[in-house]
This record gives structure tokens, C-alpha cells and sequence, in this order.
């Protein structure tokens, strides 16, 4: 017999969700096999069982909050139909009212069972927990009164109908409420959604950044004639030399390590009454998931070329999307590039991203009028935005550190020509 129990994270993470059981009582499990899908404050985390077998029982339903090392399931020896029938008690009671005559053990549980689980009960949709808890409670499932819309009764259903033959003196007002509704929720004009760990966590951390620095945030504009043209002319040439797509990511990410070792203040991170200064590169690229923005790193971003950096970037996009990400991919960023451009925002103020003390905004490409020389002309423009921690970075340094990047954007010959 084997426990599963929660792996070890990451250092800063001591707990996850049930997200989803990839297995349930009574399946085969092999080795190495991924039994159950965790869901921590940055990624989803596939756990496997470190021994081969039959799943008997999950200790946790989905939706749970698990800490590390906590037991969540067991598997038991076996392999195939064989081994099912034991670990699934719900299988052979279906049979058990023609073998009441002549039951197979004397132990009280097993008669519970065999009249808790009847033709009606079988079809009623339960977690493992509410259903072991219904056993010991001598419950019957069909009986109880599921809150899930769904119809699946949990463990708090079944601790409800526990609870409810001490409610009975008054049976007269649950019927009243129920039949007029008092709120929005209960007519229909409001839907509640329970938050995800990790929107919760995102919510939690952006809330911490706005009290506990000194943000601000300075603006500048972009000239984008010049790179969208050598673009143009290399891409084609480009992607067939390296195979990856040449985007607007590569040129910025190198901007920004050129205007990062200028002002290397913008590359530190507060610690205490010390300050962090990097000598490295680090550079997260956020990336917009269904559950909320991710920021995958790109390592030691000043070494490597274009192709490289838009190679990095496209694998940590699909890997974040496909909830692939390693807790690896995410950790020791130095600095942070956002693109609500891709969504089409023309202006907005960027959130610092942890313990960094800048991040980089880029915005939508419009055609605007503006002055170029004594003449007015239409020119693809870009509003670029830096947010920083003024607690760190001087109004000098921010403004710099900003023209810095404009100006490698405006000239990117400059930039191929320092890669």
C-alpha cells in the first residue's frame, strides 16, 4: 500500500488546490503515472504515484486546500478487474440485495453500506469524501440536498444533513425562505464564481505592491517607422534562417537590457535598508492565460541573439497557455515587460511585479499625426510606460532609463548591430 502524498513546491509555496483527480477509486495506476492535478499560486502541478496499483481511496475532493506532504490518496496492490471490486464499494452493492440472505462478513459497515448504497443512491452524484462521510454517518445520499447546481453533493452537504435533525423544531421557515427569494443570487440575476488559487494569489500580490511601494510612473512615446520597416524586410529571411518568428518582443527585450545597464538601479530589488543590485539579465515576458497573467522568464537575456530571445519567449508562451509551466520558468526575473498592446490598450499603467522595482508597459501600434522636422506626418506610434518604485529609482533615472529604450526602438540597426 502506498500513500500519495503533496510533493515539496517550491520554496515560498507550503500549500495547493485539487484542481482535478485524473484517477478515482477503483482505476489501475502505474507507476510513474499522474494520479492528480495541483493547482499552487503560479502553476498546476501533475502528481504521480510512485507505485503501481489500484487507487482505494482519495482522502481530498476537488476544490480542497492541501499542504505539503499532507496524504491525499492510497493505492493499494493489485492490477485490473481483480483488485477493483475491493477499493470500489459502490460496484458489488448494486448486487447486494440478493446476497442479504447470506452476507460475506458480519461486520456492521458492510449491511450500512449495502441499504445507504440502493438503486437511488448509486445515482447520485458525490465526491469520495462526502460519500465516506455519509457512510460514517449513516446518511443516505439520496436524501440530502445538494447546494452545487450540478447536483454533486460534497462533504459540507452532508455535514449540513448531519446537523439538520437539530434544526427540525422550526421546519416551517427554511420552506418560507426558499419560496421567496431575497436576493439577486437566489433569482437567477447573479452568478457567483469562487475565485481561483491563483486569482486569488494575483489579486492578493497586486494589492501588496500598491501598499508597500512608492509606485509611479513615467510616459513616453515611440516612433515605430523604422523597426516595423526592417521587420518587414527581414522577416521572411529570418524565419526561414532560424525558424522562429521575428516580433516586436526580440527588439524590445534587447532595448531594455541596453537602457538596464545604463541605469542599473532600475535592475535592483529592495532588501531591508539594502539595495540589490543585478548583474544579470532576467527579464519575464507576462503572458495572458485563462486564469490571469503569467510571467515566464527569459534567462540571461544580454547573451543571447533575436533568435534566441523570440525562440524563449514562444516556448514559455505555449508552455504557459497549455499550464505546462515549471515553478522554475517563473522565479528570479530581474526585471518585467508587459504588451497590452495585443488587446488593443493605447494607454495604462503597468504594476510592479513582485520584489522588481521597474516594469516596462508597451501599448498598441496607432497611426497618429506628428511633427517630424517643420512637417506633420502619419506615423505609427506606440505610448510606452515605465512604472518603478520611486523609493529606488529617481525621476532621472526612470526618464532615462525610458528615452534609453525609445531611442534603441527608433534606431534598431543599433540593436542587431550590438547583438
Amino acid at each position: 500500500m502506498a500513500e500519495i502524498k503533496v510533493p515539496e513546491l517550491a520554496e515560498s509555496i507550503t500549500e495547493g488546490t485539487i484542481a482535478q483527480w485524473l484517477k478515482q477509486p477503483g482505476d489501475t495506476v502505474d507507476k510513474g503515472e499522474f494520479i492528480v492535478e495541483l493547482e499552487t499560486d503560479k502553476v498546476n502541478v501533475e502528481v504521480i504515484s510512485e507505485e503501481a496499483g489500484i487507487v482505494q481511496e482519495l482522502l481530498a475532493e476537488e476544490g480542497d486546500t492541501v499542504e505539503v506532504g499532507q496524504v491525499i490518496a492510497v493505492v493499494g496492490e493489485g492490477s485490473g478487474a481483480a483488485a477493483a471490486p475491493a477499493p470500489k464499494a459502490e460496484e458489488p452493492k448494486q448486487e447486494a440485495p440478493k446476497q442479504e440472505a447470506a452476507p460475506a462478513t458480519p461486520a456492521a459497515p458492510a449491511p450500512e453500506a449495502s441499504v445507504e448504497e440502493s438503486s437511488s443512491t448509486d445515482r447520485t452524484i458525490a465526491s469520495p469524501a462526502a460519500r465516506k462521510l455519509a457512510r460514517e454517518k449513516g446518511i443516505d445520499l439520496a436524501s440530502i440536498t445538494p447546494v452545487d447546481p450540478m447536483g454533486r453533493v460534497r462533504v459540507q452537504d452532508v455535514e449540513a444533513a448531519a446537523a439538520a435533525p437539530k434544526q427540525q423544531a422550526k421546519p416551517q421557515q427554511p420552506a418560507a425562505k426558499a419560496a421567496a427569494p431575497s436576493s439577486d443570487e437566489e433569482t437567477g440575476r447573479v452568478t457567483r464564481e469562487k475565485m481561483s488559487r491563483r486569482r486569488q494569489t494575483i489579486a492578493n500580490r497586486l494589492l501588496e505592491v500598491r501598499q508597500n511601494t512608492a509606485m509611479l510612473t513615467t510616459f513616453n512615446e515611440i516612433d515605430m517607422t523604422n523597426v516595423m520597416e526592417l521587420r518587414k524586410r527581414k522577416k521572411d529571411e529570418f524565419e526561414k534562417k532560424f525558424g522562429a518568428r521575428l516580433g516586436f518582443m526580440s527588439f524590445f527585450t534587447k532595448a531594455v537590457v541596453a537602457a538596464l545597464k545604463q541605469y542599473p538601479y532600475v535592475n535592483s530589488e529592495l532588501d531591508g535598508k539594502d539595495l540589490l543590485l543585478k548583474n544579470f539579465y532576467d527579464v519575464g515576458i507576462a503572458v495572458s492565460t485563462e486564469e490571469g497573467l503569467v510571467v515566464p522568464v527569459v534567462r540571461d537575456a544580454d547573451r543571447k541573439n533575436f533568435a534566441e530571445i523570440e525562440k524563449d519567449i514562444a516556448e514559455l508562451a505555449t508552455k504557459a497557455r497549455d499550464k505546462k509551466l515549471a515553478l522554475s520558468d517563473l522565479s528570479g526575473g530581474s526585471f518585467t515587460i508587459t504588451n497590452g498592446g495585443v488587446f488593443g490598450s493605447l494607454f495604462s499603467t503597468p504594476i510592479l511585479n513582485g520584489t522588481q522595482v521597474g516594469i516596462l508597459g508597451m501599448h498598441t501600434i496607432q497611426k497618429r499625426p506628428v511633427a517630424v522636422g517643420d512637417n506633420v506626418e502619419i506615423r505609427p506610434m506606440m505610448y510606452v510606460a515605465l512604472s518603478y518604485d520611486h523609493r529606488v529609482i529617481d525621476g532621472k533615472d526612470s526618464v532615462g532609463f525610458l528615452k534609453t529604450v525609445k531611442e534603441m526602438i527608433e534606431n534598431p540597426e543599433d540593436l542587431l548591430l550590438g547583438s
